[in-house]
């Protein structure tokens, strides 16, 4: 991305917002192990708007009179050897930012915004975090609570962000195809050696060298290599369980390029199917065309959830799993998770708390059966841009056949 991306969609955000200061913050690098620290990963925001992709650094924008500044951690002598850090000059070519000023500046400066500016605009935690199982990135937190020592007001302007990463610009949208390019070479790579694989590892290994190889790209999330039951736990990645014949592997996999991420989904079955394999991957593989064909701009997301509800109600019935149509609790037991989620910089994008489908859109749809009693787990699993008049299934060009 060029820095006149980042700039525009400074530009933007400033003006979603009602005048005062918007400062946020980058992730904080997090502990791997003893003295190790994970490979670091931006927060999502803070990259849209800066193109800056190492820990600790703040943005500030004063949206009335159109400064902006970036403030650098304070790195010492040691850490600068062993890890490196980014310059003045590199930060201001990648956001075009050029006022670059450290954190003994940068505390005088909001107590001089905060004379002319009441409120402050920053990314806090989402509401949902507390059901998640891990702990939070500290600087979001550690930011919002320095800026209400500061300023007399702070508001979450998140959702007027997400807003705007909602809909897709030009460099965006070839990104995130670039990225599922790479992901369906991956697939296709990987489906030809299937058969001569016996561990679920050696599969991640070379989705794993495909993206290395051509481009040095990472994925964009941990990869899922589910065989037979280990495919009914949705997040599964341990990917070390013994392939064995005529058992299905679900594959969810999604490379990351220039900041973006794919997400496709595949099931796979090593060796030749069985009839109950070939039923159930048909059911899921025809409800995945039907419920791309509801995709269109205007489409109110409560309407299209009713509509997949009803279709893959009657995928269920078909294979034997569902008696009625109202049973709700049966429906979720084998289908527990939505059919769709927004893509883009985070593989889970927000879709900026829309009510109705719009051109520019990234989606998944990702219908799936999940009958852990019958070691059966299936889940197809492609990503679709919402246009002017439809629909553009950006991974279309990956087989969806079961062999």
């Amino acid at each position: 991305m060029q820095a006149t991306f980042f700039e525009q969609n400074r530009r933007a955000v400033a003006n979603s917002v009602r005048g005062g200061v918007i400062v946020l913050s980058a992730y904080r690098g997090q502990q791997s192990q003893n003295d190790m620290a994970h490979r670091f990963q931006q927060e999502a925001n803070f990259w849209y708007l800066t193109g800056i992709d190492h820990p600790d650094w703040l943005l500030i924008l004063d949206t009335v009179n159109g400064d902006e500044w970036l403030v650098g951690p304070r790195i010492d002598a040691v850490h600068e050897t062993f890890d490196g850090s980014l310059s003045a000059e590199q930060a201001t070519v990648t956001s075009g930012i050029k006022k670059v000023i450290s954190k003994d500046e940068a505390t005088p400066l909001l107590r001089k915004l905060a004379k002319k500016h009441t409120v402050a605009y920053t990314v806090d935690h989402p509401p949902y975090a507390s059901r998640f199982n891990f702990s939070m990135n500290p600087n979001i937190s550690h930011n919002k609570k320095m800026l209400e020592r500061t300023f007399e007001s702070v508001i979450d302007c998140q959702k007027d962000i997400a807003k705007l990463r909602a809909i897709k610009q030009t460099p965006e949208i070839l990104a995130i195809q670039n990225a599922v390019d790479l992901t369906v070479d991956g697939f296709n790579t990987v489906k030809a050696q299937l058969d001569s694989a016996k561990y679920e590892y050696e599969l991640e290994a070379e989705f794993s060298y495909m993206f290395k190889r051509n481009g040095g790209w990472n994925h964009a999330y941990d990869p899922i290599i589910a065989s037979a039951k280990n495919a009914c736990t949705l997040h599964y990645n341990a990917n070390t369980s013994l392939l064995r014949a005529k058992k299905l592997v679900l594959m969810d996999v999604g490379a990351r390029v220039d900041g973006y991420a794919a997400d496709i989904t595949r099931t796979y079955v090593k060796g030749a199917p069985s009839k109950r394999q070939i039923a159930v991957h048909a059911a899921v593989e025809a409800a995945h065309y039907d419920i791309i064909q509801l995709l269109t701009p205007g489409l109110f997301v409560e309407e299209y959830a009713n509509l997949v509800d009803r279709r893959m109600k009657q995928a269920l019935l078909e294979v034997g799993l569902l008696k009625s149509t109202d049973d709700d609790e049966t429906y979720r037991t084998y289908f527990p998770h939505a059919i769709s989620h927004g893509l883009g910089i985070d593989v889970h994008d927000s879709l900026g708390g829309a009510t109705q489908l719009q051109p520019g859109m990234v989606v998944t749809v990702e219908p799936g059966i999940y009958i852990p009693e019958e070691g059966i787990g299936i889940r197809i699993e492609d990503d679709i841009l919402i246009t002017d008049k439809g629909y553009k299934n950006l991974s279309s060009k990956l087989s969806t056949s079961l062999a």
